[in-house]
């Protein structure tokens, strides 16, 4: 996998990675990953702020990272074989 989530990064640098880690992250509770505070903050402060297993969102946000990656990947492999 090209790019794996930590703890330790910064929520506005995971909404550059791939700004659909906005809707995990809303849909786990974090309301407000859009706020200037937010954006500053690292995974595992928001998630200790909102009451969240920390270790669960990295895993959801890989597990979405890797899934993605490979439907990429099948996309190109398809795209080659035209």
């Amino acid at each position: 996998m090209a790019n794996k989530v930590t703890k330790e990064m910064i929520i506005g640098d995971l909404l550059q990675l791939d700004p659909s880690i906005a809707a995990i992250l809303m849909a786990s509770g974090m309301h407000c990953v859009f706020c200037p505070s937010a954006a500053g903050e690292s995974l595992e402060e928001a998630a200790m702020v909102h009451g969240l297993d920390v270790n669960f969102l990295v895993n959801g946000i890989n597990a979405y990272l890797m899934a993605k990656e490979g439907k990429d990947e099948a996309m190109e492999a398809a795209m080659d074989e035209e």
